[in-house]
Formats: C-alpha cells, sequence, structure tokens
C-alpha cells in the first residue's frame, strides 16, 4: 500500500462528503424562504440514512461479486470482509479507504434529485423513496459502471460518475417531477430565488469539492489525477462563461445564478471524461455544456413540467452530453487503461457510450416511477395543498429558517 495514495484518496473522500453540503446550500438559496430548512434537511439527512446503507448492505450489492452482470453479492455486507487490507484490484489502499470514497458518492447523488421536487415533497415519502433508490436504483447502476457489471464489460468509460451520479439522477428527477406534478401557481406566479447569496456560496463549495470527485477516481496521487484536477477546472471555467454569453445574447444580462448554473454544468459535462480527455477538449466541453445546458433549464417551461431547480436540465442533460462527448474526445494518451474515441480512429467508442447512455435513462426512469408510485401507495409522496401553501418548514419540521 503506497501512504501518499492513501492520504490523497481519504482527503478526497472529505472533499466529496463536502459537496453535499454544498447542493443543500446550492439549493436551500434557490427555493422560498419558507421551505429553507425543508431544502437542506433533504440533502443532510442523506449523510445519515445513505451512509447507513452503505455501511449494511448497499456497498456490497454494488462492489462484490458479480451475479449476472447486474448486480453485486453479499460478501462484503455489514462491512465483512471490508478493513485496513487492500480491496482485490485496488492493491495502492485500504480497502476501507476505498470504500469511504465510494460512499460519498452514493451520499451525493439521491441528494442530486431533491432540486427535481422541491418545495412540495413529503419529508416521511421523501426518506422510505430515497432508502429504496439506493439499494434498487444507485446500487445496479454503480455496478454496471464500476463493480465489474455489464457496462464494464461492454467497454463504457465513466470516470467519475456520468451515469452513476449524473445522469441517474436527472432520469430520476424527471420522473419525480412529472409523477408529484407541478407545483401551485407554477406558471402563473413568480418563483423568486430568496438568497442567492447562499446559492453561490453552494455553487463554490461544490467547485471546490468536485476536485475530490474527479481527481480522486484515479484512487492514487499520480500523474492521472492532476490531469483529471485540470481537465475539471478548465471544463467549468469555460462552461460558466459560455453560460452567461449566451444568458446574455438571449435575455439582455448576465445573472450571476446563470454563471453559478454555468459552471455546475461544465463540472458535470466534465465527469465521465475527467480522466480520459485533455486540457483543450475540457475546455471545448465546457464551451458547448454552458450553452447546450441553458437551452435544457428552457426546456422545461416548453413541454411544461416543473424541475424546481434544474436538475435535469444540467445534471441530466450536462451528464448525457459528457458521456457521448467522452466517445469523442477520449485518447489512450491520457489515459492507457481508457480507450480512443471517434476523434482518435475508434468510432466504436461513441457506440458504446450512446447504449451506455439509453439503458442508464431508461432503466433510472421506469424504476424511479415505479418507485414512486409504490412510495405513495404506502406513506404519500406529496404533502397537502395546505401544507405547500404554508412551507414545509413549518409543516414537516415545524421549524422556520428566518426569524424577521
Amino acid at each position: 500500500m503506497n501512504a501518499a495514495d492513501t492520504a490523497f484518496v481519504l482527503i478526497s473522500a472529505a472533499l466529496v462528503m463536502l459537496m453535499t453540503p454544498g447542493v443543500a446550500l446550492f439549493y436551500g438559496g434557490m427555493v422560498r424562504a419558507k421551505n429553507i430548512l425543508g431544502t437542506l434537511m433533504q440533502s443532510y439527512i442523506l449523510l445519515g440514512t445513505v451512509s447507513l446503507l452503505w455501511a449494511v448492505v448497499a456497498y456490497s450489492l454494488s462492489f462484490s461479486g458479480d451475479i449476472g452482470g447486474l448486480i453485486g453479492n453479499l460478501d462484503f455486507a455489514f462491512l465483512n470482509n471490508v478493513g485496513v487490507a487492500p480491496k482485490p484490484g485496488v492493491d495502492n489502499i485500504p480497502h476501507f479507504a476505498f470504500m469511504i470514497f465510494q460512499c460519498m458518492f452514493a451520499v451525493i447523488t439521491p441528494a442530486l434529485i431533491t432540486g427535481a421536487f422541491a418545495e412540495r415533497i413529503k419529508f416521511s415519502g421523501f426518506l422510505l423513496f430515497t432508502s429504496l433508490w439506493i439499494l434498487l436504483v444507485y446500487c445496479p447502476m454503480a455496478h454496471w459502471v464500476w463493480g465489474g457489471g455489464w457496462m464494464a464489460k461492454m467497454g463504457a468509460l465513466d470516470f467519475a460518475g456520468g451515469a452513476v451520479v449524473h445522469m441517474s439522477s436527472g432520469a430520476s428527477a424527471l420522473a419525480g417531477a412529472l409523477y408529484l406534478g407541478r407545483r401551485q401557481g407554477y406558471g402563473k406566479q413568480a418563483f423568486i430565488p430568496h438568497n442567492l447569496p447562499l446559492t453561490i456560496l453552494g455553487a463554490a463549495l461544490l467547485w471546490f469539492g468536485w476536485f475530490g470527485f474527479n481527481a480522486g477516481s484515479a484512487l492514487a496521487a499520480n500523474g492521472l489525477a492532476a490531469s483529471a484536477f485540470v481537465t475539471t477546472h478548465l471544463a467549468a471555467a469555460a462552461a460558466a462563461v459560455s453560460w452567461i454569453v449566451v444568458e446574455w445574447l438571449h435575455r439582455g444580462k448576465p445573472t450571476t445564478l446563470g454563471m453559478a448554473s454555468g459552471a455546475l454544468a461544465g463540472l458535470v459535462a466534465i465527469t465521465p471524461a475527467a480522466g480520459f480527455v485533455g486540457p483543450m477538449a475540457a475546455i471545448v466541453m465546457g464551451l458547448i455544456a454552458g450553452g447546450l445546458c441553458y437551452g435544457g433549464v428552457l426546456l422545461k417551461s416548453v413541454l411544461k413540467y416543473d424541475d424546481s431547480l434544474d436538475v435535469v436540465g444540467i445534471h441530466g442533460l450536462g451528464g448525457t452530453f459528457g458521456a457521448l462527448a467522452t466517445g469523442l474526445f477520449a485518447s489512450k494518451a491520457v489515459n492507457e487503461l481508457g480507450a480512443n474515441g471517434l476523434f482518435y480512429g475508434n468510432p466504436g467508442q461513441l457506440w458504446i457510450q450512446f447504449v451506455s447512455v439509453v439503458a442508464t435513462w431508461g432503466f433510472c426512469f421506469v424504476m424511479s416511477l415505479i418507485l414512486f408510485k409504490v412510495v405513495d401507495v404506502m406513506v404519500g409522496v406529496r404533502v397537502s395543498q395546505e401544507d405547500e401553501n404554508k412551507g414545509l418548514d413549518v409543516t414537516q419540521h415545524s421549524e422556520v429558517g428566518y426569524q424577521l
């Protein structure tokens, strides 16, 4: 084992952990003041519930053994056979380090989904849905891509979670927005963010934590980690600029929310490609992702679905573009364990990426719709009209965010 690699992965895990409070602040500032605590709670509670599920069974389902390329077995259940010795296949760091790093990915992914049904979901329904979603959607996706499942065997490239984190959350967010329906007054009244400085702070924490998210996925303090760090930053920078340029041309003024959303779009898009593409490709991907995701956010007003905080337009569309662009820009000169993309003489990689995109969207969307229906029958998923008018802070938690 390597002490430097171990320290790097543990620090990266801590950075990814910080991203979940970052999501809480990013989303919290965009809702109305009466829903600030309810929105924060939906992210923070996942540090508790998902971490426990991960230790008991979810890690094992994701990363132990292989049953038909679809799911893991129970060899690592209750963290059995997981300790300070290396994990088979990852011999430079303790098994505990790999497990806890992956735990933080599992925590943040359902937190991303919460933006789609913000301001209208019951807390009990949210907890049950998320618990089932981790076991029945996230674990299979993590196994397919990173645990030796069928996508990995097919050769799909996903360095840090384009499919596992972003497309899965985007597809599930669309299912949630459609199932729960629109907020009261949607399309008739303005839903104005109540605290944009809070949102900007959350975006800053996400950008900061994303270096652990992407560079840490190298699982070693090496040149690949440095390359992923650089591509991550450049893609975010390019997308922040391209989003506000497009917004400026379209709306007449650049906005702080647009800048933060653009940076996030770039971070999402580069996630599957961070360890497979070079810096110039990352800039191109970021420039395209900023404008593309801006258009994706506008699309919800055309299609009339209420994705409250733009999860589908940023994470769903950004992750999809990133996965496909990986099939274009990937180069074995960057990562010899990866593959060449279309622009480096391997058009087959683009097809593999396309298949992985379709499978991810189809599986996650359908399974999430089923889970929402099951949870609705069991405990209900949407608050009453009266509770929605009063706000989630008071009706779900008996608290208020501000004493003004």
